[in-house]
């Protein structure tokens, strides 16, 4: 492989005309250039596909239709996708700044690179790192504890990556990251905030229909006893997000 592989960047986005546009200059702002950038929009009905339109001649693809969700719009970025290496920025995320993918791919060659992740709100101010931090060393028992590295800051090679199990509704990347893990040989730790994560409305129940369907995710990976053990450990996490609204 060159120095510089092609990285393909998908955004998802529906109905997100406040965020959209600062999503999409983050991205063409970067200095690292070898990387082709997909938008999937779920069939927008205020201005986001007008917003996307202006950029076009920029964005190597995009498509706005009607999806199945998150994990499906996600599976649609994924089947178009022709770089080496895949990262999904969603609408509202951003990369940390505008060297970050410059300054990944300077390191040697890996099957994943991980960083950081940096918490903003709706008015893009800077509310400190994820709670979750990422190990020094990640393989697919990291995970056991979590997901530790959120998608956004989570870059993969392609040949690996799968589709993500629509079955799951709200932990789908979890399943999803392990499963890249498992068939990864070289991980690299970048030590690097690589993106900036905008901070949802998720409600107490979404976020605990979230811990079903992980629970269902670790026994699959790890078994029975394991995920009935970590879970048990995982309950003053969930009372924290409860008081603090912070993941």
């Amino acid at each position: 492989m060159n120095n510089t592989p092609k990285i393909s960047i998908i955004t998802v986005v529906f109905n997100s005309e406040i965020y959209i546009e600062p999503t999409i200059k983050n991205i063409l702002n970067q200095t690292f250039k070898n990387f082709e950038y997909i938008i999937i929009d779920g069939n927008s009905k205020d201005k986001t596909v007008d917003i996307i339109k202006a950029y076009e001649d920029k964005i190597s693809l995009w498509i706005s239709e009607p999806d199945k969700g998150l994990y499906d719009a996600m599976n649609k970025g994924l089947m178009h996708a022709t770089g080496e290496y895949i990262l999904f920025i969603n609408s509202g995320d951003k990369l940390f700044n505008n060297t970050t993918l410059e300054d990944i791919f300077i390191l040697p060659e890996a099957d994943v690179y991980y960083g950081d992740t940096l918490i903003i709100n709706t008015e893009d101010q800077e509310l400190g790192l994820r709670r979750l931090r990422p190990p020094e060393k990640l393989n697919f028992k990291s995970f056991k504890k979590g997901m530790l590295v959120c998608h956004q800051s989570f870059i993969a090679r392609k040949s690996l990556v799968p589709l993500f199990d629509l079955s799951f509704k709200y932990a789908s990347d979890y399943d999803w990251a392990i499963k890249i893990l498992r068939k990864s040989d070289k991980i690299i730790n970048t030590h690097l905030t690589i993106s900036r994560f905008l901070e949802g409305g998720q409600t107490s129940k979404t976020v605990y229909k979230g811990l079903m369907e992980r629970f269902i995710i670790m026994k699959k990976h790890y078994g029975l006893f394991s995920a009935i053990m970590l879970n048990l450990l995982l309950i003053p996490r969930f009372m924290g997000y409860l008081i603090t609204k912070r993941i």
